[in-house]
């Protein structure tokens, strides 16, 4: 189950990869990656809503799925689907409206911002479209059919690769838009994607499921989903805060440390991906155990998923560590210049870091498939305020350490999240039976 969930989320990351690398043959790639570096943070940040919902959708469906109760399946589907719309078209009013200023706050220049805002503009107004994909995915995981979601996330990373080339630089006749062709053309990848999902699903996809829109919001299912979804969409607010902390503190030092943290996130994004993939095949299976009322097949679970992840999360942070120079390369920096040697350290931190982070992750499944979310929030919520925004301030800012003290905080707040997560598993509280 978790491989095509790894190429499924390797697809996902690599289309802001392949952005990344076209617009940094941009003219003044400089400021370009520096745009695109605030305004993928910030696109993750508001996306936070929408992750919520996916996870309480995805531990609602695996334990009525584990339980055989078909019925339930296609309920919480329906409920889900109103809700993505709704939550969509928060997004794209509010996105839109706070975009500006939330860049000028993370400290974008205004030759920064407004190509940030060229790039961010499509992608809020036309957010649906990403977040219908992560819903059906999500959903997909739920019942074990992760093969359908990798294909179509397959045409969409080839889509996207010929819509953005074409639309960034110019070809075929048409004009080069820079860093609005990049938004376009993943909007329009995206939406093809995304009608390709529900004419699979339309026509049973998921045996005894199909797609349709409820007419009205069942508040009990609705308030299930957000009791499971709301911790786990504010631990990604927390989240996002501490990186937007990163790129504040970065921000404050210098800017062209701004733009390597950029190139650096798109990597740290694909180097996760092997990991949080066996993590969301664990939430899954976690949660059709124990909806089928066996704890110990859970625990099973986890103790596999603990190894897998230890074991990919080494040798992927072995591969960084050593290829840094030359994956740097890939975006057109030069590993020489300023960025370069500024990414080049901010990707063996990266490496350096992965395994000792890696049972988090195993935990992290673990407990969202249980619907125990509240307690990774919890976890989340004191290591950030305690340990992480603390040491980044004080080794960057306060020791003089400068963007390698910023960094440095990541990996000492990994190592704190693996302490608590274990008492949690420990406790047994997350071994909660039934659909």
């Amino acid at each position: 189950m978790a491989a095509p969930v790894v190429g499924l989320n390797v697809l996902n990351v690599l289309s802001l990869a392949v952005d990344t690398a076209l617009c940094g043959r941009l003219p003044d790639k400089e400021v370009v990656l520096a745009a695109l570096g605030y305004a993928v943070q910030l696109l993750f940040l508001l996306q936070v809503f929408m992750f919520g919902l996916s996870i309480g959708a995805v531990a609602l469906v695996a334990r009525a799925y584990g339980a055989t109760q078909h019925g339930r399946v296609q309920h919480v589907l329906d409920q889900a689907l109103l809700g993505t719309v709704l939550v969509s078209v928060f997004i794209a009013v509010f996105g839109n409206l706070a975009a500006r200023p939330l860049v000028r706050m993370l400290g974008g220049d205004e030759h920064v911002t407004d190509e940030a805002m060229r790039f961010l503009r499509p992608l809020l107004t036309f957010t649906v479209f990403t977040y219908m994909i992560l819903l059906f995915a999500a959903v997909l995981r739920g019942v074990g059919n992760t093969a359908l979601a990798f294909r179509v996330a397959l045409l969409q990373n080839v889509l996207n690769l010929v819509f953005n080339s074409t639309l960034i630089h110019g070809a075929f006749g048409i004009p080069g838009y820079g860093v609005a062709g990049a938004a376009w053309g993943t909007v329009a990848s995206q939406a093809l994607s995304t009608m390709v999902l529900f004419w699979q699903l339309r026509r049973g996809a998921v045996p005894g499921v199909t797609l349709r829109f409820a007419r009205r919001l069942d508040l009990s299912t609705f308030r299930q989903l957000w009791t499971v979804g709301v911790p786990a969409g504010l631990d990604m607010v927390i989240l996002n805060a501490s990186f937007m902390s990163l790129v504040a503190l970065l921000g404050y030092l210098d800017d062209v440390a701004v733009g390597a943290h950029g190139v650096g996130l798109r990597v740290m994004a694909l180097a996760f991906v092997p990991g949080m993939s066996v993590a969301q095949a664990t939430a899954a299976l976690v949660g059709q155990a124990l909806g089928a009322g066996e704890p110990e097949r859970a625990r099973a679970v986890y103790r596999s998923s603990l190894v897998l992840c230890l074991g990919i999360m080494a040798t992927t942070g072995l591969v960084i560590t050593t290829f840094a120079p030359w994956i740097v390369a890939i975006f057109d920096v030069d590993a020489a210049s300023p960025m370069g040697r500024y990414a080049v350290v901010w990707m063996q931190i990266l490496g350096l870091g992965m395994p000792a982070i890696a049972p988090w992750v195993a935990t992290s499944g673990l407990l969202q498939g249980a619907g125990e979310t509240q307690t990774c929030l919890r976890i989340s919520l004191w290591v950030t305020l305690l340990v992480q925004m603390p040491c980044s301030a004080l080794l960057g800012i306060a020791l003089g350490w400068g963007p390698v003290g910023v960094w440095l905080g990541l990996p000492l707040a990994g190592i704190a999240r693996v302490a608590m997560g274990y008492s949690a598993y420990r406790s047994g509280r997350w071994a909660r039976t039934g659909a």
